[in-house]
């Protein structure tokens, strides 16, 4: 009860609340998830699940002892099953994405200006970008076809008329 030079009818309004074990579990539960979200490492995560079990046994009856025990016991459990699962999810990668040059294999374009070999010359618009190109085959391919890069080469894209 907070005591000061007040009258009784202020100490009724702001009495200290008193928490049960499990509020306090509880708490502890929330702030170690809370601060996972800040310690991306997937460690604190799991004293939070033993925490949330602890409060259980708490809210049960538990003696300290087993609340405790449970609570060690679940972080480990937690820490050497849980987390391994989502370490894989969080990190994972996928190869299938294509990214910078290599994304551009299998792409239309259109031709801006007619790739000719002996010429050496010969220009597609990909997305609104200009591309040297280069025909896989060593054909003329006029100005304004369509066409699909089918290898890049440093900065020249193979195509092929589609």
């Amino acid at each position: 009860m907070i005591r000061g030079k007040f009258d009784s009818s202020f100490n009724k309004k702001f009495e200290i609340m008193e928490f049960e074990v499990w509020h306090i579990w509880l708490i502890a539960s929330i702030v170690f998830f809370i601060l996972e979200i800040f310690l991306p490492s997937f460690v604190v995560i799991n004293f939070g699940v033993g925490a949330l079990f602890a409060t259980i046994i708490a809210g049960m009856g538990g003696t300290i002892q087993w609340q405790v025990v449970v609570f060690s016991v679940t972080s480990l459990a937690s820490f050497f099953l849980i987390r391994p699962a989502l370490k894989k999810w969080a990190y994972r990668r996928s190869d299938k994405v294509e990214t910078n040059m290599n994304a551009l294999v299998g792409r239309k374009g259109v031709v801006s200006e007619t790739i000719d070999p002996d010429k050496n010359t010969g220009r597609i618009l990909i997305d609104g970008d200009d591309w040297k190109a280069r025909s896989l085959d060593g054909s003329i391919i006029e100005k304004n076809k369509k066409v699909t890069v089918t290898k890049v080469d440093s900065i020249v894209m193979e195509v092929k008329e589609t």
